[in-house]
């Protein structure tokens, strides 16, 4: 199991110096084609995130932190510089609004820039942001290693897991969160198998997870979403494991629409439902789950997926991307610090209030 991690695909990388570019795995693509794409001025980058050409929390807050990069390498005044720099935090902050991850990405290298204004020479500085954005990079992979280890031990040898989206390594730097936890079991000699949601309607379960587990030899069976109460009803299911986009301070969770959906099945039938995100995804400047805004995408997502009519013109169409879960319904949160359990405000705040945001 462990020699065939390393088939897990390379989600994005950049090449070159501070003014190079940066190559995105075309997620729009797959499972057919396999083919990067390249990025190289903020426009690309943007467009890439909003097309979800890029997408899952923590892979589009480094593919932003990158793009704050491109474009300002070749600029020497320092009002223009910091003008553009700013321009191009609240465009990248504006093309997903629900995942904070990107958010605290392009704040954190906006925050190193600033600290130097005035003190450093623009190509010094530009070169700060380009460390921080591979500082964010880097730690983003060890980050998702103590994810794995962490929940690992939650999942019993000859379980079978459900998870919900996509949470792996195209959603990361490496080997994800909630897949990650299952990677992290599989390698440890345990015996894994998992029921993967196709996840309607732009289906990134059956897209992206049922790929990536698959090259990574773990045995996976392909469900519509609404089969996931049958197989759950049959106890053909022992966990849920799914990853997150934004956590409030009490444990309220924004995931992939439809997450809310299972964690309610989850409960009903009294099987273990986990959330796997790294403290980059708590915000704990929202207290509960309705603060959380949620994107709404374009109703032709629905109507007209993957270029095939499938619904009447003319009619109304609701398209929210994300839902929230409450806390209560949550067995654990699995992050780089340890599980945090019972999910709540206090023991949160605990866990990761002292090191995050």
């Amino acid at each position: 199991m462990t020699s065939r991690l390393s088939n897990l695909p390379t989600t994005l990388r950049w090449l070159g110096d501070r003014l190079g570019y940066l190559a995105l795995l075309d997620q729009t693509l797959l499972p057919t084609e396999c083919r990067e794409i390249e990025c190289r001025d903020l426009e690309s980058v943007w467009r890439a995130i909003r097309e979800l050409r890029v997408r899952g929390a923590p892979a589009i807050g480094i593919a932003a932190g990158y793009g704050l990069t491109l474009g300002l390498g070749r600029l020497d005044d320092e009002s223009e510089f910091f003008t553009r720099l700013q321009q191009a935090r609240d465009r990248l902050a504006a093309c997903r609004p629900t995942a904070v991850n990107l958010h605290w990405a392009l704040d954190r290298v906006v925050a190193v820039a600033q600290r130097l204004r005035g003190q450093a020479s623009i190509p010094v500085i530009h070169q700060a942001i380009w460390d921080e954005a591979r500082r964010i990079h880097e730690q983003d992979r060890a980050i998702c290693r103590a994810i794995g280890v962490a929940g690992a031990d939650l999942l019993e040898d000859g379980s079978t897991v459900l998870t919900h989206c996509n949470a792996g390594a195209l959603a990361t730097s490496e080997h994800g969160t909630a897949l990650g936890v299952i990677y992290s079991a599989a390698a440890s000699g345990k015996r894994i198998q998992v029921f993967v949601d196709e996840t309607r309607p732009l289906l990134q379960g059956a897209r992206l997870s049922a790929w990536e587990l698959s090259r990574a030899g773990v045995p996976v069976t392909l469900i519509c979403d609404s089969m996931a109460a049958q197989v759950m009803r049959e106890k053909r299911v022992q966990a849920v494991i799914v990853g997150a986009d934004r956590i409030a301070a009490n444990g309220d969770t924004a995931n992939k629409i439809g997450t809310y959906s299972v964690a309610c099945l989850a409960r009903m039938h009294a099987i273990p439902f986990y959330v796997a995100a790294p403290s980059s995804t708590f915000d704990l400047t929202l207290s509960q789950g309705d603060q959380i805004p949620i994107e709404t995408r374009d109703g032709g997502e629905i109507s007209e997926g993957f270029g095939r009519r499938t619904a009447p013109d003319g009619i109304g169409i609701y398209n929210p991307a994300f839902d929230v879960t409450p806390a209560e319904l949550i067995t654990a949160l699995i992050t780089e610090f340890g599980v945090i359990r019972p999910v709540n405000a206090g023991t949160i705040r605990a866990t990761v209030g002292p090191k995050t945001h």
